[in-house]
């Protein structure tokens, strides 16, 4: 079996970040969301995984490299633009050749692994497998309708008038029957080749498509607010770990993880939190599910349920809460301009300021 993940979409709902980095890169606990996925895959006892790119193919290219740190050998395949899942498939079908495989949005975050799902696709049976899970609103994902009996009866594409409130997850599983699915299929109103299309077909073609309701943790990690709450999520289950210093005027409550190299002076932790390699704490105070990144400055700042990224500094501001800091930014007070505020903010941008 292998794997096809999916690493080219452009996270427009992630915007201004995406404008400059890849959506799959962003961090969770200091970590890729990415990394979780590869990860996941090669604990399922896969080494052969195919990675779809774009724009910033560059950039998922320098991160992931050739998959040997993750014990997987990696062939990049090249998207010129986002024309769907099912076009993913389309331009995969030399690497994934006759072979059974996984297909894993690069950007979704499922708790517990994939191990037991592929133990139990049994190809034999089905000629795909897919996951559902009740969502808030499910018209932001693909959904799926459900007969009496469980089967699949119909499935949709982002519908404007759901049948159900089943989401499908960003985890499928297939057989090479889909090759000949993704062929017959034409473009959306939305101008893509749809997934959802695909096993459609296959189900209109007397072809057995399983579907399997998960119970665990998942997040479509494309919105802010996902972003954090999978930071929350994997932060509950972190152990204190100090390898940076820590002065004697730091009080430290709660499970924190201090990275080598990280200085934290006259502050107060309160975890679960991680802070970065090479990044200072100066009379600061850090709370609860906050993941500072790499060489980062927070001095004379609060700032508590929030994502900063690398080599960011927060400085000399009251509360932050609920926030998701990108690489290079600074955040500090207006000197000069009293009862204020002085913003530099780019395209597609949500602020909220105190009034």
């Amino acid at each position: 079996m292998k794997a096809l993940v999916l690493a080219g979409g452009r996270g427009t709902r992630l915007r201004p970040l995406t404008n400059t980095s890849a959506k799959q890169l962003f961090p969770v606990a200091n970590k890729p969301v990415l990394f979780y996925g590869l990860e996941a895959i090669r604990d399922a006892g896969i080494t052969e995984v195919g990675i779809i790119v774009g724009d910033t193919g560059a950039e998922v290219r320098a991160a992931v490299g050739d998959g040997s740190r993750f014990g997987l050998r990696i062939t990049y395949i090249p998207q010129e633009a986002p024309l769907g899942l099912a076009h993913c498939v389309l331009i995969a079908r030399e690497f994934l050749a006759d072979d059974d495989f996984i297909m894993y949005l690069g950007d979704n975050f499922l708790v517990g692994g994939i191990q037991e799902l592929v133990a139990s696709f049994r190809p034999q049976d089905y000629a795909a497998q897919i996951l559902l899970t009740p969502v808030d609103d499910p018209r932001s994902y693909g959904v799926a309708e459900l007969g009496r009996s469980g089967q699949i009866v119909g499935l949709a594409e982002k519908p404007d008038d759901p049948a159900s409130d089943l989401a499908i997850v960003g985890v499928y599983m297939f057989t090479p029957v889909v090759h000949d699915a993704v062929r017959a299929i034409r473009p959306s109103a939305r101008g893509e080749l749809e997934i959802t299309d695909a096993l459609q077909w296959l189900i209109d073609n007397g072809h057995h498509v399983h579907s399997h309701l998960i119970t665990g943790y998942w997040k479509d990690t494309g919105r802010v607010r996902d972003m954090l709450e999978c930071n929350r999520i994997v932060l509950e289950s972190i152990e204190t770990r100090i390898g940076g210093t820590v002065d004697e005027g730091t009080e430290i409550t709660g499970r924190v993880v201090i990275e080598p190299g990280a200085v934290v002076e006259r502050s107060v932790l309160r975890g679960p939190a991680v802070i970065g390699a090479d990044t200072k704490i100066i009379g600061s105070y850090v709370g609860p599910f906050t993941s500072i990144g790499d060489g980062c400055e927070v001095s004379d700042a609060e700032i508590e349920y929030s994502i900063v990224m690398n080599a960011s500094t927060v400085r000399g501001v009251s509360r932050i809460e609920s926030s998701l800091i990108g690489k290079g930014v600074e955040v500090t007070p207006a000197r000069t301009t009293p009862n204020t505020h002085q913003l530099v903010i780019g395209d597609h941008s949500t602020v909220r300021l105190r009034a």
